[in-house]
């Protein structure tokens, strides 16, 4: 259904894509895998008619058949490429918050769709939206309809985005990262829908993934990219079992990196406690005299001692990050207690609030929206140092050059904007501001989920490194058990606001005590490893 050969992109006079080819056949799933940076969604866009003003198709060919005819998608119209899309070839994109109009509710940007890409109308346009929420396996679709984006979990806005793609009955579905950010059992059930939606309407996917761990439970072939081109290609299991290209065994040697336990089991009887936690409950207000709040932690106690690494798990909705903001004191316990290092939290002001934050700090998920892109990251690693009165402007540059050493940035790093580095780069910076302050604790909110495992691999060891060489203390949150089971010394599994289990990595991963544990342990991506 679709042959593509010899397809170049450029961007300005740069070559991004460079005489790439493939095939893909009705109902087949064929997974696109590398790193950011090798091609993988800008191959996509241009099949899509959706690249950049900035970007075009240099040469090849994509020959793409709708019906009974056969199209050319590098040298259609933009009309005739309007016509393919939603009709014959659709897309679902990375992150669904973004991709939905949060002014609408789902069911009207679902009808839209409909009324489009088909002749229904009315009542018949509402039957079908409703139909294809029910095929999504949407609990109670009439109201996932009437509901408003921020109403919905995260795999369910992602649902809504493939009942989307799907209103228009297309032959090709291109899915870009659809479960990035999504936790290991709703991206489980989102791969397990893809392959059901794949056998029912016999229609060929395309899925990208900078994971392949993630593309071998869901594709039956594999194409790998590396700096615009195609370096190898083959069935899910020859890719994994034999792989020929240095490229696709790095990334292989990577990903099996992750699955591994790279600390020791951690002895709590040598280390004192940093955090304390004893019966905390933590709710959130909602607004209006008559709305009950949300309880969104329940009679937690755990506690955190100094120098180790401890993990957070859980889906989203569990708690996690609400225990993040609550040891950070961006948040109060409505009842409980919380020490640190023998403070009560509640109770810190003046000098020892102060000292507080200098000594907790946070690691944010996403480096470039918490980076200011109108500072220079210069300017961005002094601004808490001279903020906090540690001295002047010299030691405060000196104390910046010092930490991108550190984190194994060069020095020129200083003069530039954040829009100048990678997603890695950015990370390194975000950990750099954070150390700036000679904290004791770093919380780790989701900091790797957007990186591609070679880039995740480089963080943990840099993670790993730092806390060696400065004594630091991880409060890590992440949805990612692999990424978790790396670098933690004990994890904490919270499931609705209490603590489902808790215990050394080693023994929670091979011996879960919990049903829910062994849900999560048993949707990790990558048995075929």
């Amino acid at each position: 259904m679709l042959r593509v050969s010899d397809l170049s992109i450029v961007f300005g006079c740069r070559e991004v894509v460079s005489d790439v080819g493939f095939e893909l056949m009705p109902g087949e799933i064929l997974g696109f895998v590398g790193e950011s940076g090798s091609g993988k969604s800008v191959t996509s866009l241009a099949l899509m008619g959706l690249l950049p003003p900035n970007a075009k198709v240099s040469k090849g060919v994509a020959l793409f058949q709708t019906g009974s005819t056969t199209v050319n998608l590098t040298e259609v119209s933009e009309a005739q490429h309007e016509q393919l899309r939603g009709r014959s070839m659709a897309m679902i994109f990375q992150e669904p918050q973004t991709s939905l109009n949060p002014s609408m509710t789902c069911g009207k940007q679902l009808l839209e769709a409909v009324r489009l890409h088909t002749m229904a109308k009315g009542k018949q346009a509402k039957a079908r939206c409703l139909e294809l929420l029910a095929e999504m396996q949407l609990p109670d679709p009439l109201k996932i309809f009437r509901s408003y984006p921020h109403q919905l979990s995260g795999g369910q806005k992602q649902r809504v985005m493939i009942a989307m793609a799907l209103a228009g009955n297309p032959k090709l579905l291109i899915a870009d990262e659809p479960t990035t950010a999504l936790d290991v059992t709703v991206q489980k059930g989102i791969l397990q829908l893809l392959k059901e939606i794949r056998n029912k309407h016999n229609i060929g996917i395309i899925f990208i993934s900078h994971d392949l761990a993630v593309i071998s439970e869901v594709a039956d072939r594999v194409m790998v990219m590396q700096q615009g081109r195609l370096v190898e290609h083959g069935s899910v299991s020859q890719i994994l079992q034999n792989p020929k290209h240095p490229y696709t065994k790095q990334l292989i040697d990577f990903r099996e990196k992750l699955s591994k336990t790279s600390v020791k089991t951690f002895v709590s009887d040598d280390f004192k406690p940093i955090f304390t936690v004893s019966s905390a409950m933590v709710e959130y207000e909602s607004p209006g005299w008559f709305s009950k709040g949300f309880v969104a932690l329940k009679n937690i106690s755990f506690t955190l001692f100094n120098g180790e690494t401890l993990g957070l798990v859980g889906e989203s909705g569990s708690g996690k990050s609400t225990i993040g903001r609550t040891l950070l004191k961006l948040i109060d316990a409505k009842s409980g207690l919380i020490e640190y290092e023998g403070m009560a939290l509640n109770t810190l002001s003046g000098k020892w609030l102060q000292r507080f934050r200098r000594e907790v700090q946070l690691i944010f998920q996403d480096p470039y929206s918490s980076l200011n892109p109108r500072l220079t990251i210069g300017q961005t690693l002094m601004e808490p140092f001279l903020y906090h009165r540690l001295g002047g402007k010299t030691m405060a540059l000196d104390a910046a050059l010092q930490l991108l050493h550190t984190v194994n940035l060069p020095s020129d790093s200083l003069n530039r904007y954040p829009h100048e580095f990678s997603g890695g780069q950015r990370q390194r910076i975000v950990i750099a501001r954070a150390l700036m302050l000679k904290p004791k604790v770093l919380v780790c909110d989701e900091i790797l989920s957007a990186l591609d495992v070679s880039t995740q691999s480089q963080m943990l060891d840099l993670l790993q490194q730092l806390k060696e060489q400065l004594g630091l203390t991880y409060l890590f949150i992440s949805h990612d058990l692999s990424i978790v089971r790396n670098i933690c010394n004990r994890v904490i599994v919270l499931r609705n606001g209490y603590i489902e289990e808790e215990g050394a990595v080693e023994q929670v991963f091979n011996n879960p005590q919990s049903h829910y544990t062994k849900q999560l342990v048993d949707a990790i991506p990558g048995k075929n490893f």
